[in-house]
């Protein structure tokens, strides 16, 4: 996905004074007709392309952190002297541009291009014995970053990976977002184009894996055929919980995990008149968001009281619940479906709720069954250790099933967010290569209502104390979810610079500076 930026400030092919670079702070251009940061680094002037590479984010409103430019938007960051995506979301590099100085200006030239897995020189990378074949069982936002990170340093090796799904890889989050709601279309939704994989030699195999031996690494396929491996990653995801009532097996009934999915979604909307959406889980509001655009009633049933509560606290919840009411959705809150009938759903107490399009979002659950008949560790999933290893050497595991010990919290946690589990692929492809490096980015993931996006930072399973600083209602706040005195994760609503800094600050295990930053709002 991309988007299209105005452009601003000076043209830096004209040069720009020295003295009007702060040293440290990003200044927004142009260059050629292209948005350009230009940045001064002590006796340095380096320039980048100022908009990111995953969703067209303005890099110029986020963050600088020494060589690190992060990303308002969706926290993706860029080597400022390189181009180089460092964390996903972004799996593509900016541009950067050669500066010249001369005399007391500094002139933006040329545009230096990077290929989106072009590896970049490391004389810290490992150059001892790295594995002849690594497998990735899992296509997903997991696989998908590790296969791709595997290439991005420098491995030559063979690559498999075995996926079931033959629409992946792809956008997840936007099918239940932009792409549902029939503002974003399908060309936007691969993560790569056709060709991408057999390109840079990596082998995807469409099919299920019914076996694994985590000793032998080997996998077997239905259908009969194996693979053998040297190191494996498992990225086996999740699937949705299935609703268990009367009725579930109506054509009316609709899931959303895959694109598939999405698409089966989209299909039946453009008969239906009234959508009935089980379950008010992220992914059920943001359906709920979407088919309202598409114009269609929306009623939504769940058993809580107030949306989000156990995972936001009850102000936002509230928010969160009179946004999507002004909006014209209607809630039937502390009720489940009793059942599945031809003209819509049953409640659980005998009211009949007309629909002819039903979405059910109460969960997912990890497919944690390949790793436990392996005989893996397990701990409400996959246990890994920090670096994302399992109880087998040479077997790592990352995404949904994947419990490891947060590095920020102190806890063992499993996370279902897309961008901790592309970042997890992208440790593990390390990893694989003999790094040792233990993951410690925090969780971070973001859900769009209308036209309010909600950042959240870290992981709070629970808290003895919430602090709202600025205003929920105004659209204007960072709420920070605390346990005996220790911010464990910061959600926010158009507060970018809070929720960047609140990441930089946790993934350095500085508590000092994350109150600092609350302490300013």
């Amino acid at each position: 996905m991309s988007s299209e930026q105005q452009l601003a400030g000076p043209d830096l092919t004209l040069g720009v004074s020295l003295a009007a670079l702060v040293d440290g702070v990003m200044l927004l251009g142009h260059a050629n007709g292209e948005a350009v940061l230009i940045v001064r680094r002590r006796d340095e002037v380096l320039a980048m392309g100022a908009v990111c590479t995953h969703y067209g984010g303005p890099l110029a409103e986020g963050l600088l952190d020494g060589d690190h430019v992060h990303c308002p938007w969706h926290h993706a960051c860029f080597n400022l002297r390189t181009g180089e995506a460092l964390e996903a979301p972004a799996l593509n590099p900016v541009a950067c541009w050669r500066v010249e100085v001369r005399g007391e200006k500094a002139y933006v030239t040329e545009k230096v291009e990077r290929e989106p897995l072009a590896p970049t020189p490391n004389p810290s990378r490992r150059s001892g014995s790295r594995p002849g074949h690594i497998g990735i069982i899992g296509g997903g936002a997991a696989g998908n970053a590790a296969a791709e990170m595997l290439r991005r340093e420098g491995y030559d090796g063979r690559i498999t990976v075995i996926d079931v799904d033959r629409d992946s890889p792809y956008d997840r989050p936007n099918l239940s977002k932009d792409y549902l709601a029939g503002n974003a279309p399908e060309e936007w939704i691969p993560l790569r184009p056709p060709g991408f994989d057999e390109a840079h030699g990596i082998d995807v195999v469409r099919g299920r894996v019914v076996s694994f031996d985590a000793k032998d690494k080997r996998a077997a396929l239905e259908g009969g055929a194996e693979h053998r491996f040297d190191r494996v990653l498992l990225a086996t995801g999740a699937s949705p919980i299935a609703l268990r009532v009367p009725g579930a097996d109506s054509p009316r009934l609709h899931y959303l995990r895959s694109l598939a999915d999405s698409r089966s979604i989209v299909a039946s909307s453009a008969s239906a008149k009234r959508a009935i959406v089980i379950g008010a889980s992220f992914i059920g509001l943001e359906v709920a968001a979407s088919l309202r655009a598409r114009g269609l009633e929306v009623h939504v049933v769940a058993p809580e009281a107030v949306p989000f509560e156990k995972i936001l606290g009850a102000e936002l919840g509230k928010f969160v619940k009179a946004l999507h009411e002004e909006h014209g959705v209607v809630f039937h809150l502390q009720h489940t479906a009793a059942s599945i009938t031809a003209d819509g759903i049953v409640l659980d107490d005998g009211t009949a709720l007309g629909g002819n399009l039903i979405v059910a979002g109460i969960g997912v659950r990890p497919n944690v069954g390949l790793a436990e008949s392996a005989g893996l560790s397990m701990d409400r999933g996959v246990a890994v250790n920090e670096r994302l290893e399992t109880s087998a050497a040479g077997v790592f595991a990352a995404g949904d099933i994947a419990r490891w010990p947060d590095a920020w919290t102190g806890e063992r946690i499993r996370v279902e967010h897309w961008v901790a589990a592309e970042r997890q692929g992208q440790a593990v492809a390390r990893n694989l290569l003999g790094a040792g490096e233990p993951f410690r980015s925090p969780p971070f993931f973001w859900s769009a209502h209308y036209d309010v996006t909600i950042a959240y930072v870290g992981h709070a399973s629970s808290w003895d104390r919430i602090d709202v600083h600025g205003s929920v209602e105004k659209r204007d706040c960072a709420v920070a979810y605390q346990s005996k005195g220790k911010t464990l994760a910061v959600a926010s609503i158009f507060r970018d610079d809070v929720s960047l800094g609140a990441e930089v600050a946790m993934e350095r295990g500085d508590g000092e500076a994350l109150q600092s930053l609350l302490a300013k709002k």
